[in-house]
């Protein structure tokens, strides 16, 4: 164990140079173009498509019941409540509770607003996503496969830029999304336990949390859509109303202060004292960052 810590603490080393070369370029992406890009993207669908997200939602709530229906091999087809709860699934998660939290630490009360923002805007953007997903599926061996690299290789008729997204995003669920969500099961795991994570400590339990995750997760995603979809199915619904719940509680319990949190969130995103000081700018990116990484809307994974 002592020699598996040497090189962990190697690796912390030689990675630190590396992580602040990332965040530079992050911040230099967020600061000059990206959030324009998805707000701009967002508003422009929005506008063509005559407001989907919100014209179309009685259709959704419609659809959601429809039949299953059969493939040409008589197999049954996925649900669309079942393709409604694995899409919902990408998107609840830690972004939706600890993006919050790191949204506001960040970027104060006003990043909410701008979360709101993106999320109502992004909704066009994810609704695009999915239709081109569709428009351009293929028929794999046992279920239909898509993305944005099969619509960037047969819409734009560009495969190198689905080669590129391709490889940008293997790189990113390995070594950022599947290691946020990681990390936040060690850290409410080990809450929960009493036992302490900092630094290099418990990497036994770090390691065993992360051996049970890799075979939950194995069990369902290596059966396939209709695995996945099976275990969403029941999944989603029961985190969705223990989210919703537990949220409704916070309220109830601090009802008396909503109004005054109403108003830090308006002030913090409005604000002349946080106009003045560039807090709007801070609580704009930080709403913008979270927002992304909550619903997903610009990424094309959903």
């Amino acid at each position: 164990m002592d020699f598996l810590l040497n090189i962990i603490g190697d690796i912390n080393e030689q990675t630190s140079g590396l992580t602040s070369s990332v965040y530079a370029v992050q911040n230099w992406m967020w600061s000059n173009f990206l959030y324009y890009a998805l707000i701009a993207a967002g508003l422009y669908i929005t506008i063509r498509t005559r407001g989907v997200q919100w014209r179309s939602i009685k259709e959704m709530v419609r659809v959601l019941g429809d039949p299953v229906a059969r493939e040409a091999d008589g197999k049954k087809s996925i649900s669309s409540f079942r393709a409604f709860t694995v899409s919902a699934a990408s998107r609840v998660g830690t972004g939706t509770v600890a993006g919050v939290a790191l949204a506001i630490a960040m970027g104060g009360p006003g990043a909410v607003f701008w979360m709101w923002v993106i999320a109502a805007v992004g909704a066009a953007s994810a609704f695009a996503e999915s239709l081109l997903g569709q428009l351009y599926k293929e028929r794999g061996k046992d279920s239909y496969i898509g993305g944005p690299a099969y619509y960037m290789k047969r819409g734009l008729n560009a495969r190198w830029m689905g080669y590129i997204f391709v490889a940008f995003i293997v790189i990113t669920y390995a070594f950022v999304f599947v290691a946020v969500q990681t990390n936040a099961v060690v850290d409410a795991t080990s809450n929960s336990l009493g036992i302490d994570v900092s630094g290099t400590n418990s990497m036994g339990f770090r390691m065993v949390v992360g051996a049970v995750m890799v075979l939950l997760t194995a069990a369902i995603i290596f059966g396939g859509i209709r695995a996945i979809s099976s275990v969403t199915e029941w999944l989603v619904p029961i985190m969705a109303v223990l989210y919703l719940l537990l949220g409704l509680l916070v309220v109830l319990l601090n009802i008396t202060e909503v109004p005054n949190m109403l108003l830090m969130i308006f002030q913090g995103a409005f604000g002349i004292k946080e106009f003045v000081t560039g807090g709007t700018m801070g609580a704009v990116i930080w709403g913008m960052k979270r927002g992304l990484l909550t619903n997903e809307a610009g990424m094309g994974t959903a």
